[in-house]
């Protein structure tokens, strides 16, 4: 009996010890729905663990959602895309070490016929003036994302409310965003990764592009150990050297879509 208790104990205390180690090579990332849709960290990833061993675990969400998940200490790092609130993450110090990684663009889309007539208009805001003045549907993720929280940015600029009757808030992520979109034959704001991801299964087309208040920057932010002693900071940090180094940015460069580049890589020039 005594034998038994001994190996039951032993066998415990091996699969406790097997478990953390697992925990260890595990890290959980919060990351926006467009890294995840683009198909770049399925890409990305592979060859990370190949490189070091750790598995990476994906929590896709809007921008909001994957820095509150950060501030509760449920993941190991973030990688997002709005410097303002990524500021306020760090200064309130629940973040660490934010390193630039890379940037795509934002597009305006809309149907094919283009009725409030935005193409050939190269400033955002006289295109989303024109939407509004016309009452056009505009679906808006409504979600608390990067992409959300450009998109009021924009609304800020034109000195106008997006409470007109055609304006619509889904709360939903950028794919389901361009499906309703499509759905109704409205406009919308996406990234372009996410755009290149759906554009075949779209009733849609590009009606605006170009504007440099479109510009798209992601960071790798990692939480902040002292707050929450139980993140896996070894792993997140492996995981950010890693992304930042010129094997992942040259990878993240080379990474296309239906023949184009979804993200250039900024880390390097740091």
């Amino acid at each position: 009996m005594k034998l038994l208790k001994s190996t039951l104990v032993v066998l415990s205390l091996f699969s406790a010890g097997a478990l953390q180690a697992a925990e260890d090579m595990t890290i959980r990332l919060a990351t926006t729905t467009s890294t995840y849709h683009s198909g770049l960290l399925d890409y990305l990833l592979p060859e990370f663990k190949k490189d070091t061993g750790y598995s990476v675990e994906v929590l896709a969400a809007g921008t909001g959602k994957s820095l509150r998940m950060g501030q509760n200490g449920d993941v190991d790092l973030v990688m997002t895309h709005a410097p303002k609130a990524e500021a306020d993450f760090v200064e309130k110090g629940y973040g660490v070490l934010p390193r630039k990684l890379m940037y795509n663009d934002f597009v305006i889309v809309g149907p094919e016929s283009d009725p409030a007539k935005l193409t050939g208009i190269s400033d955002v805001t006289k295109a989303f003036s024109k939407i509004a003045e016309e009452n056009e549907t505009f679906v808006s993720r409504g979600d608390d994302s990067g992409t959300h929280k450009k998109e009021l940015n924009l609304w800020a600029q034109t000195k106008i409310e997006p409470n007109f009757g055609g304006y619509k808030a889904v709360g939903q992520g950028m794919g389901p965003t361009l499906n309703m979109a499509s759905e109704l034959q409205g406009y919308t704001m996406t990234d372009r990764g996410t755009w290149l991801a759906y554009q075949n299964k779209l009733q849609l087309a590009i009606v605006l592009q170009g504007d440099e208040r479109l510009f798209n920057p992601y960071q790798v932010i990692l939480v902040n150990p002292s707050r929450y002693p139980d993140v896996n900071y070894q792993g997140a940090k492996s995981f950010s050297d890693w992304l930042v180094n010129p094997k992942a940015q040259s990878m993240i460069n080379d990474y296309k879509r239906h023949g184009e580049q979804l993200f250039v890589a900024n880390a390097i020039t740091q």
